[in-house]
């Protein structure tokens, strides 16, 4: 019964819970001021959301990433990164990291999965994916469970 549930517009939320709201804003401005490039961290957002089925966020992803000018080649192959032969190295580890940290499974990171981040990555960029990977994780929750409604594109 997913279409009778109770929903909150993200405006409401962000007027109710402001110091929650406020302080995730705060970690995702702690990446673009830490130098990782908006683009990149867009394509993750979208694919953490895809992952997640968060709708409101993966709308306001692309509407963001359209804005920065992110190929539509990208976006509209982004599922499908690993067969599509768009994505550039750093890139691609950047989305295998991503899946990584939002599908647990029970295992842990791998010595290979490191070594491969590490290869396009430096230590303080791979602590700047991880902040907008576990901040993308937390606003799907949100987002879900009090069923905020897309934006508009």
């Amino acid at each position: 019964m997913p279409n009778e549930a109770k929903t909150m517009t993200y405006d409401a939320f962000r007027r109710t819970q402001k110091t929650a709201h406020d302080a995730l804003i705060a970690l995702g401005k702690s990446v673009d001021e830490g130098g990782l490039e908006k683009d990149l961290t867009e394509l993750v957002k979208l694919r953490v959301s895809q992952i997640n089925s968060c709708a409101f966020c993966i709308q306001l992803h692309l509407n963001i990433a359209r804005k920065l000018g992110v190929d539509e080649v990208k976006l509209g192959l982004l599922a499908a990164w690993r067969e599509a032969g768009v994505f550039s190295a750093r890139e691609q580890a950047a989305l295998n990291w991503a899946e990584q940290l939002t599908q647990f499974e029970d295992k842990s990171t791998s010595e290979a999965e490191q070594q491969y981040l590490r290869e396009s990555f430096q230590e303080h960029e791979i602590v700047l994916l991880a902040v907008t990977i576990g901040t993308i994780n937390a606003w799907n929750r949100i987002a879900r469970g009090l069923v905020f409604h897309p934006p508009a594109s």
